[in-house]
């Protein structure tokens, strides 16, 4: 009886240093992979979306980085808010990840490594297809927001794109974003 209860006893400590084990790796895997992708690294092929829409909207509209309009801050707030839908958030996630396998299959490089010259040919490429259309359009929608909206947003700084087309806001301006 005794040495049935020590096996039981054995076993279950087993059990728990095992799965003790397995969570304290998975919850460090997931630490370490969420760190690395959310930096700006890549590491085979992978690559942090905002980089790639940083790069993408620069090629798209170069003048609002002559500008000084920070696009990226912007689109964080996008892919983030609880306003713009779950759909709409991946469809941009998957167009970044369409945008590179596009990129890889025609120029085995991901899509911020190419030269100017091949980004935009690889673009014109895109726009040719619905999805790459769609999802250009949608870029596009959200940088003019980054670059026209109110600075508190993240994207128009020191109202550079207000700025641009001479534009006034009007008064009284929201003193923190709007983000329910």
């Amino acid at each position: 009886m005794y040495s049935s209860w020590s096996n039981r006893l054995q076993r279950k400590k087993a059990l728990s240093l095992m799965n003790f084990s397995r969570r304290k790796f998975l919850t460090s895997a997931f630490v370490c992979g969420a760190v690395f992708l959310t930096s700006g690294c890549s590491f085979l092929g992978i690559t942090n979306p905002l980089e790639t829409l940083r790069v993408m909207q620069k090629d798209l509209f170069p003048h609002a980085a002559k500008l000084g309009i920070a696009t990226a801050p912007y689109l964080h707030i996008v892919l983030s808010h609880p306003k713009i839908s779950e759909a709409d958030k991946r469809f941009l996630k998957n167009g970044v990840k369409w945008l590179n396998e596009a990129s890889l299959t025609q120029y085995k490089k991901r899509y911020v490594s190419l030269q100017p010259d091949q980004r935009q040919a690889l673009l014109q490429s895109i726009a040719k297809t619905e999805w790459g259309e769609s999802f250009i359009y949608d870029v596009m929608g959200y940088l003019f927001e980054a670059m026209l909206g109110d600075p508190l947003y993240g994207g128009n700084q020191h109202q550079k794109g207000w700025q641009w087309l001479s534009f006034e806001a009007g008064v009284p301006r929201p003193k923190e974003p709007y983000l329910g």
